[in-house]
């Protein structure tokens, strides 16, 4: 038992991983491959805060299987549900009612899909964490790390889950079990984009210091059964442009795969500047363009979910090490922008951390930094890979996505040639520093969606099986309850109710227009993150709801 506020039981292990994503799991499988290929035992747990593993899991995704390539090299033979190669790679450029496809010839050689696969990642998780099961790693869904533990000499030491059974007042209700310590030699954080404990590492242990700011976007997704005539399995489609203007960055993806499924998704880059934008109804309307209408029309929605994507790259990587400890995958954002393409440096950097880590316990270390791990990554694919296409994002930031595209292209093409810029452009700001005021700005005037192509938020939640015990504490924290109507309602007409993808935030007002009033509708949040990145006041903390509750993603 360990002293605390509560008394809290504890477990110990060589290796604590927080994550079951790719990066987690990757590392865990790494772990126990090592442990037998060396004949040295290694205990090894992963803690996951959806209800199982995928739960929590979304992304496009068209993979590239270098990581699984190099993790697992039989994974075909083992039954990875990586099953539809790319056939055909289209990029289109709308405008409002048409559209151009630009040859594929124009684009570098690293922007061609064919090799890649249409996957669920969700599945694709679900799959790896069977592999690491098999291989004795112990897995906790439904546990979310709710704090770092730290060693007397400030070291981490592993992480404490989640209370359970604590009433929305902060009471214990009957059915309380306070949250366990889970203590190890050495804890690697892979929680995804902006994970709440990883954000509090970043700050704690200064490891952004030196780094540019890091960037993001949202990516919204719905999964889509298709009529068979329309289904064109391996197809990738890509767009930029309309429904978003020239300054404001995004894009969307197509990816035909399966028995008559597409995926449908759009990405918004987080520095856009009206806080009139929604990025939920600019989906909703970019789907009724004839390039993508015409294959959704008589098809049936599925799932809906949406994230927060890592864009910063090669120049907002931070420092990867701790006393203690390491962050691996989009806790760190090791996303290929270009590419639209993480998993893979997700699943390698998993496996790096995992030799430094299962290293260091070899020789009978603990709470130190892991120094190997940076030392591998700054000679690994996934740095080349990032530092290629460094300077795209701030040239699209810059230039537009016109312009931007096209100079970024260019770009591509003289470093794929060994001529590239020698030097690095910068991320001047986070994103919520890019947001004008409202009185500089237009309202935009979205149309009501149909039901037939484009759907309510509401609606589209349901879709995400998104669940919350309703009796819990609200896990949206407020720094100071009253900025979102002193602050930032009458300076940016509240930009949270367009920016949450969930109708999680809404201004409510008497009959009379009157008495605004600030509502967290928490139970309906799908843990995108988005207000934790773009809120203009940095007023809104994202932290773990009880473990098991968000969206039940499935095939996603």
């Amino acid at each position: 038992m360990s002293e605390a506020a509560v008394e809290r039981e504890y477990m110990e292990y060589d290796v604590v991983i927080v994550g079951g994503g790719p990066a987690g799991l990757s590392a865990a499988i790494r772990l126990r491959q090592l442990a037998a290929e060396e004949d040295f035992d290694i205990s090894v747990c992963v803690i996951e805060k959806g209800s199982e593993i995928g739960a929590h899991i979304l992304s496009g995704a068209v993979i590239d299987p270098i990581g699984l390539d190099k993790l697992m090299p039989d994974w075909r033979e083992k039954g990875a549900p990586v099953e539809t190669e790319v056939t055909a790679d289209h990029f289109l450029l709308l405008g409002p009612a048409g559209s151009l496809r630009l040859p594929n010839i124009f684009f570098p050689p690293l922007m061609n899909n064919h090799g890649n696969y249409i996957v669920s990642l969700g599945n694709v998780c679900r799959w790896l964490a069977e592999q690491a099961e098999a291989l004795g790693v112990e897995i906790y869904p439904g546990f979310a790390g709710a704090e770092v533990l730290y060693a007397e000499d400030g070291s981490v030491r592993g992480v404490v889950t989640g209370d359970m059974g604590v009433a929305k007042d902060g009471s214990h209700k009957d059915s309380y079990t306070p949250g366990m310590e889970l203590r190890g030699k050495y804890t690697l954080f892979g929680e995804g984009v902006r994970g709440s404990l990883s954000k509090e590492l970043i700050r704690k242990f200064k490891l952004d210091e030196g780094r540019d700011p890091q960037k993001f976007g949202i990516g919204l997704k719905e999964l889509w059964e298709v009529d068979p005539a329309k289904h064109k399995k391996g197809l990738v489609q890509h767009t930029l442009g309309w429904p978003l203007d020239d300054s404001t960055g995004g894009g969307s993806f197509l990816y035909h795969f399966g028995d008559n499924l597409v995926s449908v998704g759009f990405v918004v880059h987080l520095n856009y500047k009206n806080p009139y934008l929604s990025p939920f109804d600019e989906f909703q309307r970019f789907k009724h363009h004839p390039a993508v209408a015409e294959t959704l029309e008589g098809g049936k929605r599925i799932a809906y979910g949406a994230r927060a994507i890592t864009e910063g790259g090669f120049q907002s990587v931070p420092k990867l090490t701790f006393p203690g400890g390491a962050l691996i995958g989009c806790s760190a954002g090791f996303v290929n922008v270009p590419r639209i393409k993480g998993s893979h440096n997700a699943m390698l950097t998993g496996m790096m951390g995992a030799e430094a880590a299962f290293e260091a316990v070899k020789d009978g270390r603990q709470g130190d930094e892991l120094t190997a791990y940076s030392e591998a990554y700054e000679k690994s694919p996934v740095y080349k890979d990032l530092k290629r296409v460094r300077n795209v994002k701030p040239l699209l930031t810059r230039f537009g996505t016109l312009i931007g595209t096209g100079l970024g292209a260019i770009e591509m093409w003289m470093n794929n040639l060994g001529l590239g810029l020698p030097f690095t452009l910068r991320h001047k700001k986070a994103d919520f520093e890019s947001i004008k005021e409202a009185k500089d700005c237009k309202p935009i005037d979205y149309p009501k969606p149909d039901g037939k192509l484009s759907f309510d938020k509401l609606s589209s939640v349901f879709l995400s099986a998104t669940n919350h015990e309703e009796d819990q504490p609200v896990h949206l924290k407020l720094k100071d309850p009253a900025i979102p109507i002193a602050y930032n309602l009458p300076k940016y007409a509240e930009p949270a109710q367009r920016y949450c993808p969930a109708q999680v935030y809404e201004v409510v007002r008497d009959d009379d227009g009157s008495n605004p009033r600030f509502q967290i509708n928490a139970q309906n949040c799908v843990h995108c993150k988005t207000c934790d990145i773009k809120d203009p006041a940095q007023n809104i903390n994202w932290t773990v709801p009880e473990g098991g509750g968000g969206p039940n993603y499935p095939n996603m």
